[in-house]
């Protein structure tokens, strides 16, 4: 059985109007573990069978990407839930530690004493547009395997 690769890409993310969403030019590549779950299945799916050099356009659904927009995610909790916070603001992250999992919320509403927050991730409910290059592809080391991430 092959190893799985490390990949290192360069990449443009754009919504469906063509507007830049995020990129990694002028900054650090993506660099992933093939399989890790750090990374997209579309972009993971995109590379698997190519090289270095390639430049790819991907379309990622949203089941390949963030899932679905969940409504279920949204709620509104009382503005006591944000103690100690100073000038509460829309688009304010929090981090928050509900059962076995710690979960990102954004706020998206302030009404009075209550407090609407999405726990959805931003881009969830939404096709992605990628540009990507292969600009580094090896084979996984053991360590690397067994740590679930590049090492490097």
């Amino acid at each position: 059985m092959q190893k799985p690769a490390v990949f290192t890409v360069h990449y443009v993310l754009k919504n469906k109007l063509g507007e830049l969403v995020d990129t990694s030019e002028g900054s650090e590549p993506l660099h992933f573990l093939q399989g890790s779950p750090g990374v997209i299945a579309g972009i993971q799916e995109a590379v698997k069978d190519r090289n270095i050099g390639d430049c790819l356009e991907v379309t990622v659904p949203p089941s390949m990407a963030y899932g679905e927009h969940n409504p279920e995610l949204i709620r509104t909790v009382p503005r006591s839930m944000f103690e100690g916070v100073e000038n509460l603001q829309v688009g304010m992250k929090f981090q928050t530690n509900t059962g076995d999992e710690a979960q990102v919320v954004q706020v998206v509403s302030i009404d009075g004493n209550l407090i609407k927050v999405d726990a959805n991730h931003p881009l969830a409910g939404f096709t992605l547009y990628f540009d990507l290059e292969i600009i580094e592809r090896r084979e996984a080391t053991d360590a690397e395997i067994a740590a679930g991430h590049p090492l490097e």
